[in-house]
């Protein structure tokens, strides 16, 4: 299955240049958040395989432009051909802002969802907007991680974690790729392509 991950920034490559070819042999498109409804509309409209999507902390307008044709998975597992898919969107509270929340909210979240994860025994994917803590993460408040996401980790030991909010263009501890654990972590800034069956995803990921 090949996925292609989105995030943050709506990609020029894909909107403002956009060739069907490009999206050819795409299974799966998930984004992390924070992207302009239209985009997700638009690649929906003109790939045939589903969208999915969790909120980004700059997503309040989706409750009035929601992305069309697009599968919401916030506190829900979805299934895609066999794999299962855990959503949960949203970043680390900072102002008054929509889709925030602190650590204790979000471990709230995450608990809701036990007999979820008893009756799919456990998830392959874990899609978040925000990344774990001390995982990829920032230490400013806007951009620190949840600790709950390492714990959903350790305890579920998931094939991919995939999240958005810390952009690749802050700086170079930001990276596309990592590990913890048994998990390949992968910042979806922008846009990137892997294979969900892909044991050496390291050298492949773009």
């Amino acid at each position: 299955m090949k996925i292609l991950a989105i995030a943050d920034e709506e990609s020029k490559y894909l909107w403002d240049y956009y060739e069907k070819s490009k999206l050819e042999g795409i299974d799966l498109i998930i984004s992390c958040g924070d992207l302009d409804p239209n985009y997700l509309s638009f690649l929906v409209t003109l790939s045939s395989v589903p969208v999915l999507y969790v909120h980004g902390n700059h997503d309040g307008k989706y409750e009035r432009i929601p992305p069309e044709g697009c599968i919401c998975i916030e506190d829900q597992i979805y299934v895609h051909e066999g794999v299962r898919i855990l959503g949960l969107g949203g970043s680390m509270r900072y102002c008054s802002g929509a889709h925030q929340y602190t650590e204790r909210e979000m471990k709230r979240r995450a608990a809701k969802l036990w007999l979820k994860l008893f009756r799919h025994q456990g998830f392959d994917i874990l899609v978040t907007h925000a990344p774990a803590y001390q995982l990829n993460d920032g230490r400013d408040l806007p951009h620190q991680g949840f600790q709950v996401f390492r714990t959903l980790i350790e305890k579920y030991r998931p094939k991919f974690f995939l999240h958005g909010h810390v952009h690749m263009s802050y700086g170079r501890n930001h990276k596309r790729y990592d590990k913890y654990q048994d998990t390949h972590v992968i910042n979806a800034f922008e846009r990137c392509i892997f294979e969900f069956e892909d044991e050496n995803l390291k050298e492949h990921i773009f």
